[in-house]
């Protein structure tokens, strides 16, 4: 399902904020329902399960990613440039939609359930495609390195956002980050250029 009338969507942003709130196991489909002010039933019949509404709800978040960042290959620009557009679409989008991934990742993480992923497989597998692209360019213009380890590239750029955003109590104090808008567009701009900094290191060839 890659489509979702406006019915659908209203359920998933329902869905979402009752995930962050409680946690998946903390969420049931009659809460979801209430809170969306909908028949328990009309979700069942959309998503048919729990597990189900968050695949929907992982397409629903990622979808438009996958696609700007396979059309990114196709730009105009050096393969370096394509690896900082690269990080800065990642970086963006997970943290416009941090509480989605943080769930997901906390789900995926500790198996608590047999979820059936499919769905965030294979946009991570998209994802590394369009990377692996990218990486290869550079490699045949002799740009990059050619023992670079590119399934780890993305693990590298999330688990720095990851840890800037658990521990934002921390790093509000000692950058002085005191407003929701000073520590987002922190991260928009110095925390995405350290990121990009700290990739361009490992794969660019040593002047």
């Amino acid at each position: 399902m890659t489509d979702f009338n406006d019915k659908q969507i209203h359920i998933l942003q329902v869905a979402e904020k009752l995930f962050a709130e409680k946690g998946f196991d903390g969420t049931s489909i009659r809460s979801i329902s209430k809170e969306a002010k909908i028949n328990i039933a009309m979700v069942s019949y959309y998503f048919g399960s729990k597990e189900k509404l968050l695949e929907s709800l992982i397409f629903l978040r990622t979808q438009d990613l996958k696609v700007r960042l396979e059309n990114l290959f196709h730009e105009a620009l050096s393969p370096v440039q394509k690896i900082e557009k690269f990080i800065e679409l990642y970086i963006d989008k997970i943290n416009r939609n941090r509480h989605m991934y943080q769930i997901l990742h906390f789900e995926v993480s500790y198996k608590k359930r047999a979820l059936d992923l499919e769905a965030f497989t294979s946009v991570k597998k998209g994802n590394l495609a369009s990377l692996t692209k990218i990486i290869e360019e550079g490699q045949a213009l002799h740009i990059f390195k050619k023992d670079i380890t590119i399934p780890l590239i993305i693990p590298t750029i999330l688990g720095t956002f990851f840890h800037f955003q658990t521990n934002k109590t921390f790093f509000v104090e000692v950058l002085h980050l005191n407003t929701e808008e000073k520590f987002n567009h922190y991260i928009k701009n110095e925390l995405t250029q350290h990121i990009q900094q700290t990739i361009k290191s490992l794969i660019l060839h040593e002047k």
